[in-house]
C-alpha cells in the first residue's frame, strides 16, 4: 500500500498533469478555435512561447496502407502563424504568416 501511495504522489507532480491531461494529451500543439481577439493555439507559457515565435502548421492526412486495412498517417505543412499574445499557461493568440491553417491542425515551433 505504501509504495502505491508514493507511486500515486509521484505521478501527481508530474508535468502533465500540473497543465492538464485535455491540454497535454489532447489539444496541446493545436489550433483550437477562435475567439474575439484572434486565431488562439493551445501552446503557451508551459511550453515556453513567446511573443514573435514562427510556428508551422500541419495537416495530418490518413493514407490507405496495405491491403490488411493498416492506414498510414502524414503531416502535411500547410502553412506558418506567428504568437501575437500569450495569454496564459496554455494559450496564445496567432495570425496567419502564410498559407490556410484551420482549427484541428497542429502548430509546432519552426527548429533553426
Amino acid at each position: 500500500m505504501r509504495t502505491a501511495l508514493i507511486g500515486l504522489a509521484i505521478t501527481m507532480t508530474s508535468p502533465v498533469l500540473a497543465q492538464g491531461i485535455g491540454h497535454s494529451f489532447f489539444m496541446r500543439g493545436s489550433i483550437v478555435g477562435t475567439d474575439p481577439n484572434g486565431t488562439v493555439v493551445c501552446v503557451g507559457k508551459a511550453d515556453g512561447a513567446q511573443v514573435g515565435q514562427v510556428l508551422e502548421v500541419y495537416r495530418v492526412t490518413s493514407v490507405p496502407g496495405p491491403p490488411k486495412g493498416i492506414s498510414t498517417f502524414r503531416r502535411n505543412l500547410v502553412g506558418r502563424v506567428r504568437i501575437d499574445h500569450v495569454f496564459d499557461d496554455h494559450f496564445a493568440h496567432v495570425s496567419v504568416a502564410d498559407g490556410r491553417p484551420a482549427v484541428h491542425d497542429i502548430v509546432e515551433l519552426r527548429r533553426r
